[in-house]
Order: structure tokens, then C-alpha cells, then sequence
């Protein structure tokens, strides 16, 4: 009997360690399914430098974009313009005067612009800054005058140039799926969000120009226009003579007066034309605050 009960003990303890065994297996198996199910760490809130940064960024290729479309806009109007409004040069001489400002702003905000520490994101900056580059000094050197000459030509020459300024790739919607940092970013910045405009931001117009004045072909020498024809640089008040009217000419910060005896007309801008009846017409080919250029043309 002793033997008998010994053996059935020992079989007993057998069967408990093997069933053990089988429940330890399959604890540890719950155990790696329970850690393989777990959900993936959450995208940690972008900084409040990053989001300024896209921000910026989004501002700035807001405004090539309008600047793109509104290009093409203006060059469709000096092709072919209104019978009663202004002519094809006085028209293209405020389109080529005011196009460079945008292009300008943008490459002083980016340059302006602190690395954003997402070196693809540092890297689209750069290479907005070599566009840029590129295409400033080439607006520079097309002169408002040369409207007189070419209107349609002119314009398309800076036309041409605007157009070429889209997005490097990979642009920043592209980044912002590679990245989530730039993605939180982007979707929490204002100016990225779909139809911004900047004077709902700023309720402010677009600052004036303050480039320097393109080189008048007579300088200050109000005698060359004696034959209704010169162009000349005012920086004050002064009298002149054109095509036989005597024009009292008052340049001011952000206007030009002309008074004669019979009338009185400001203009507010580049691209204003006064128009004198059928003797003399004076078109502003670019102003600011140091004064005005002004381009006297008979009829």
C-alpha cells in the first residue's frame, strides 16, 4: 500500500507541474500580445518658434502666389486695355514701378527668417532665398520709362519673372507629410489655413515702397522739357514750362500736385497720369518719399 500511494502521489505532482508548465506558457504569450497591442506614442505639441516659423513661411508664398496671379492679371489689361481708361503705357509704367515690392518684402522676411531647427524645412528657405536672388536684380534693371517704348514687351519681360517664382520641391505641404513636427505646425499656424488672406491678420494695407527712384534720363533739368518732351526728377516744388503751360509741380511723400491757371490735379502714385487737354500729358513714373519722377509727353 505504501508503494501504491507513493506512485499515485507522484503521478499527481507530475500532472500538477505539467499543468503548471502549460499556464505559464500561455501567461507569458498574454503577456508579449498584451505590450504588441499597445497604441503608438502621441506627436509631442510643436514649439511655439516652429509654428511662427511655418507660419511665416506660409505668408510668404501666400504672397508670391497673389503676386503670380495678379501679374498675369495686370499684363492681361496692358495687352489690351479699356478705350476709356488709361493707355497701355501708363498702365504698364505702375505695373512695372509696383511689381518689384512684393518680390522684395518676401526675400527681406525670409532672409529675416531664424533656422527653424527641421533641416528640410531650413533647406526650402534656401532655396526661396537663391529664387529670389535671382529674379530681384533682374526686376531692378527693367525702368518704369521703358513703357514709353514697349509697353507689352516690357511687362512681359517682368512678367516672365514673376511667373517663375513657384515653390522649390519638395514644397512645404509635401515636408509636412514626411514630418509630423512640421505637420502639428503647419495645421496650427493661421496663415496656412485654406483662403488667408494677410489684412485679415493686419487690417493694414501693404507698406508703400521705399526703393530708390529709377534714374531720370534729364535729371532735375526742368529746361529739357521746354518742347513738351523730358523726363525729369522733382524732390520739391518747382515751376515748369512744357509745351508752352506753365505747370507749378509739388512732389510730397506719398502725392504730386500739378497747378496751373486753369486747373488743379494730385496724383497719388505711380502710374498717375495728368493729362492737360491736347497740349501736354504727365505721366509718374515711379514716387517716394524723396520725390517723384515724371515723364512729360505731348499728344
Amino acid at each position: 500500500m505504501f508503494k501504491r500511494e507513493s506512485i499515485a502521489v507522484v503521478v499527481a505532482g507530475l500532472l500538477l507541474a505539467v499543468g503548471g508548465c502549460g499556464d505559464g506558457a500561455d501567461g507569458k504569450a498574454d503577456a508579449s500580445s498584451d505590450k504588441g497591442s499597445g497604441k503608438p506614442t502621441p506627436t509631442r505639441p510643436p514649439s511655439k518658434k516652429l509654428v511662427a516659423w511655418v507660419g511665416d513661411m506660409c505668408e510668404s508664398t501666400t504672397a508670391l502666389k497673389t503676386a503670380r496671379k495678379d501679374s498675369a492679371a495686370d499684363l492681361k489689361e496692358i495687352r489690351n486695355p479699356e478705350k476709356a481708361g488709361p493707355s497701355a503705357e501708363a498702365l504698364a509704367v505702375g505695373y512695372i514701378s509696383r511689381t518689384p515690392w512684393t518680390v522684395e518684402d518676401v526675400e527681406r522676411d525670409l532672409k529675416g527668417l531664424d533656422p527653424s531647427g527641421v533641416p528640410a524645412a531650413d533647406r526650402l528657405r534656401d532655396a526661396w532665398l537663391k529664387k529670389l536672388k535671382g529674379v530681384v536684380p533682374e526686376l531692378e534693371k527693367v525702368s518704369p520709362g521703358a513703357a514709353f517704348e514697349d509697353a507689352e514687351g516690357s511687362a512681359a519681360d517682368v512678367d516672365k519673372l514673376i511667373q517663375s517664382l513657384t515653390s522649390p520641391k519638395p514644397g512645404l505641404p509635401a515636408l509636412t507629410k514626411k514630418d509630423p513636427q512640421l505637420a502639428a505646425a503647419h495645421k496650427r499656424a493661421k496663415q496656412c489655413a485654406p483662403g488667408w488672406k494677410p489684412t485679415e491678420e493686419t487690417g493694414k494695407p501693404a507698406p508703400a515702397p521705399t526703393g530708390p527712384l529709377p534714374k531720370a534720363a534729364d535729371g532735375k533739368n526742368t529746361g529739357a522739357c521746354t518742347d513738351g518732351k523730358c523726363e525729369v526728377l522733382v524732390t520739391s516744388a518747382v515751376d515748369i514750362t512744357a509745351n508752352g503751360l506753365s505747370v507749378h509741380v509739388t512732389a510730397e511723400k506719398d502725392s504730386v500736385t500739378f497747378n496751373t491757371a486753369n486747373s488743379v490735379m494730385q496724383l497719388g502714385g505711380s502710374g498717375g497720369v495728368a493729362e492737360f487737354g491736347d497740349d501736354l500729358t504727365v505721366t509718374v513714373v515711379a514716387q517716394n518719399e524723396d520725390g517723384a519722377v515724371l515723364k512729360f509727353t505731348t499728344p
